[in-house]
């Protein structure tokens, strides 16, 4: 059986994170439902979400932002709320 699915390298507690793959339009519903917006970490093609209060990211559009993710094969992963961009798995 093949899974999408993928652990996170950190365990808490014990108990480890699996991370499945969202589809961009969910991600960004969950980032606006948390006050996230997409960023650039300045100088580099890294993307993220944010806050918006930190001087090392800038802010970017959604288009940007879902260009960013095609481009690089990046995809973004939940695990119960908490949301990585990683590249993308097979």
């Amino acid at each position: 059986m093949h899974t999408r699915a993928t652990c996170c390298g950190a365990a808490l507690g014990g108990i480890q994170l699996v991370m499945e793959p969202v589809s961009i339009e969910a991600a960004i519903e969950k980032a606006k439902k948390k006050g996230l917006r997409p960023g650039r970490v300045k100088g580099t093609d890294g993307i993220q979400f944010t806050k918006g209060r930190n001087d090392r990211i800038e802010v970017i559009t959604w288009d940007e932002f879902r260009t960013t993710l095609g481009d690089r094969k990046l995809e973004v992963y939940d695990s119960g709320g908490f949301m990585k961009i990683m590249k993308k798995r097979r």
